[in-house]
């Protein structure tokens, strides 16, 4: 960052902190102006702020990353598109019964629906997920945002501090202002983010006809190559051939995320649970002057989000064709430097550092060399013959391949039909990798290769490092490289060190910013996604102490709390989430997790299948007996977690296999938990019934009266989400 830079970054944040702080001034003494902003919210308010406390680092980082692998492209807009739909159902369905009953939290409605017992069960599930997941993810993906502009300490240090940092801002912030300080930041930070991201993908567009390697891009070549068309191509050509290649909202069937199956039913479960139940979202409009001004500003919300894709996703895929050689030193100097210093501590001869090294297919694919030297290594080890690993990764049978065929054949495709993307023909069928239905690539065969390798491996390695062990209380290991006459520190070597990965994918974003975005405008995209990061930390901090401390703390440690207890409660709640937050965070930085936004929607399963069925059940089943509400929180983290360690224990089944099409995709593990406990609470409604529905609390100050003009504007939004798609497909 260059000086202006800095002076605009720190003028922007000044002023949208004064503004947040001036609005919300003598509001935040009761617990209603604190935690829900006097229930005073208008719809530009809701609507921007919905979008700002959703659009964060999560968006901007995770989903702009999972954009950039190849693997995924633009079918993680799903989440967006399906959310326009989403909120527009929330807004007709959900909101007037939540107004009505003039409730502050989601799991209060729990407690005149189903009992107190529910309303403890989903505070604690929710509490429990914010710290642990959501505020420790987006605490992580802001640090990770800042890293390419503040570099203090080395690699993963610079992570730790950056955390500490953007969580302690986050809360410092909701502690003084409370909700409406959040929202009318939120209105700031929410038009200056989409529009710092139309820029972006503006500036990505116009070097994507031009690359300059001065920029630290790709080189002009190259980027044709990745492209498939020729130097001269012209805009129009490059992006037609991001479509084709990354741009199709339906995966195949096979894809172990988010597979076309993932949305009839799956998908659905995250996005209602989250845009209609998450406390920290529902907060926005559980504050609003009035049913018509929430549901305006959720209208509002949903044709933004039909944006959003086009500000964050195609910015991502754009930012791996550019700049993939810098993902790729990303990853080199951050995931895999542990692992890179021991392979080469053992290649140097130092037996002390062997270790069982894996890697995805992508590293393969750029580092072939040192990727089979790993093999062969794994291979040697065993003392296996390399030619029926290689041959079960492409899916033959060995007893097909002529016995002429060697182990360079099969890894090189050098001889026998070859076709154009390099895999070789001997049996007439094309190669196809069922995760992204093209043709496998020899990255993709060696990683697959080698992980076979090495489960044969792995037993001699650990048992060779064991006798080391055994030996003496101290292996010797490599040294750490020093500029002193200080005695250097030995390396902590791994027997199995982190996979090692070809690109840092998540940092396709902040690479734009700080490589593409000129000087000045850096400064105020860094201000609008830094902003939009400390609003959605303290949406999400400023929703946990509000579930602690009017679920938990004024409904079971002091039920006589006044107002200014309550709200001092909420904000010693918000200290314990920076801390817990800022710790946690460093450790998402870990390449099993499939990336910052997957493990985020992923581990939300254990708990959103579970409160958006006993929620349709309570809205829409009046005889549903209270019980079922404990029943379906139990059972969600009890069969989603069963179903999660069942895929995780049969990850190396066929991919198309009937099993592994049903259980591989998360949302699909969502949508049978939901399936699942449906079913027993229907059981149970047509079993043990109740004599009669239960009546909900009625807000006599809330003005409950749709909005018309609302209405329209849903039908508009739900036909141009399904234009997208068909545009799309």
């Amino acid at each position: 960052m260059e000086p202006i830079d800095i002076i605009v970054f720190v003028v922007f944040a000044l002023a949208v902190v004064g503004i947040g702080l001036f609005k919300s001034r003598g509001e935040k003494d009761t617990a209603e102006d604190y935690f829900l902003a006097g229930r005073g919210l208008t719809w530009p308010l809701i609507g921007i702020s919905l979008i700002a406390a959703n659009i964060s680092a999560e968006q901007m980082v995770g989903m702009s990353g999972q954009a950039a692998n190849g693997e995924m492209g633009l079918a993680i807009a799903s989440y967006e598109w399906m959310a326009a739909i989403t909120l527009i159902i929330v807004g007709f369905t959900f909101l007037p019964t939540f107004l009505k009953a003039g409730i502050y939290t989601i799991p209060q409605f729990l407690d005149y629906r189903y009992g107190a017992t529910a309303r403890t069960v989903m505070s604690i599930l929710m509490f429990i997920t914010f710290v642990l997941v959501n505020i420790s993810t987006v605490t992580y993906l802001g640090a990770k945002f800042l890293d390419p502009f503040i570099n203090v300490l080395d690699g993963a240090g610079d992570i730790v501090l950056l955390s500490w940092i953007v969580a302690v801002i986050a809360g410092v912030y909701i502690v003084v202002g409370g909700l409406k300080a959040s929202a009318w930041a939120d209105l700031i930070q929410g038009t200056a983010l989409v529009l710092g991201g139309a820029v972006v993908a503006w500036m990505a567009t116009q070097a994507l006809g031009d690359p300059d390697p001065a920029k630290g891009m790709n080189s002009p070549e190259q980027v044709a190559q990745m492209l498939g068309v020729s130097q001269d191509a012209s805009i129009g050509e490059r992006l037609s051939s991001l479509k084709e290649d990354h741009m199709s909202m339906f995966l195949p069937s096979t894809h172990n995320t988010l597979a076309w199956t993932t949305l009839l039913v799956g998908l659905w479960i995250p996005n209602l649970y989250y845009w209609g139940l998450n406390q920290y979202i529902v907060q926005r409009t559980l504050g609003a002057k009035s049913l018509k001004e929430g549901q305006k500003g959720i209208v509002f919300a949903a044709a933004l989000k039909l944006v959003i894709p086009f500000v964050v996703c195609v910015p991502g895929i754009m930012a791996f064709t550019l700049y993939s050689g810098q993902m790729a030193a990303k990853a080199d100097d951050d995931s895999n430097k542990d692992a890179l210093v021991q392979l080469d501590a053992m290649q140097s001869g130092d037996a002390t550092a062997m270790g069982v090294f894996l890697y995805d297919d992508d590293f393969a694919s750029r580092s072939p060399d040192v990727a089979r030297q790993i093999f062969e290594y794994h291979v040697s080890v065993a003392k296996a013959d390399p030619r029926p690993l290689i041959a079960d990764a492409l899916g033959w049978d060995i007893d097909v391949v002529p016995s002429d065929v060697t182990t360079d054949d099969l890894l090189n495709a050098a001889t026998y039909e070859l076709r154009e993307d390099g895999t070789l023909d001997i049996d007439g069928k094309l190669i196809i990798d069922p995760q992204d239905a093209k043709p496998r690539s020899e990255g993709e065969v060696l990683a697959a290769a080698n992980d076979a390798a090495a489960d044969l491996a792995r037993p001699l390695i650990l048992a060779t490092l064991a006798e080391f062990d055994g030996a003496s209380t101290q292996r010797p290991g490599d040294v750490t490289e020093t500029d002193s006459d200080e005695e250097a520190e030995p390396v902590e070597f791994k027997a199995e060190p982190d996979r090692l990965v070809g690109f840092d994918h998540d940092d396709a974003f902040p690479v734009l910013v700080a490589r593409l975005v000129p000087v000045g405008f850096k400064g105020f995209v860094i201000a609008a996604v830094m902003g939009a990061v400390v609003s959605s930390l303290a949406s999400m901090m400023n929703a946990a102490s509000t579930l602690f401390t009017m679920d938990l703390y004024n409904k079971f440690i002091k039920k006589d709390a006044t107002q200014k207890q309550l709200v001092w409660t909420g904000r010693l709640i918000v200290v314990v989430s920076v801390v817990i937050g800022a710790i946690v965070a460093p450790f998402i930085n870990n390449p099993a997790l499939k990336g910052a936004f997957t493990f985020i929607q992923e581990f939300q399963g254990f708990i959103s299948p579970g409160i958006l069925t006993i929620f349709l059940f309570g809205l829409f089943v009046p005889k549903t007996p209270r019980i079922g509400g404990v029943i379906g929180l139990v059972m969600s983290p009890v069969i989603y977690g069963a179903l999660f360690f069942l895929e995780k224990s049969t990850a190396s089944m066929d991919p198309g296999s009937l099993f592994r099409i049903v259980v591989a995709p998360f949302p699909n593990r969502m949508g049978i938990t939901l399936i699942a406990i449906s079913l027993v609470l229907g059981v149970l409604t047509v079993v043990k019934p109740l004599k009669e529905p239960l009546k909900l609390p009625d807000n006599p100050d809330m003005d409950t009266k749709g909005s018309s003009p609302a209405k329209i504007g849903g039908i508009i939004v739900v036909v141009l989400t399904v234009a997208l798609y068909a545009v799309f497909a």
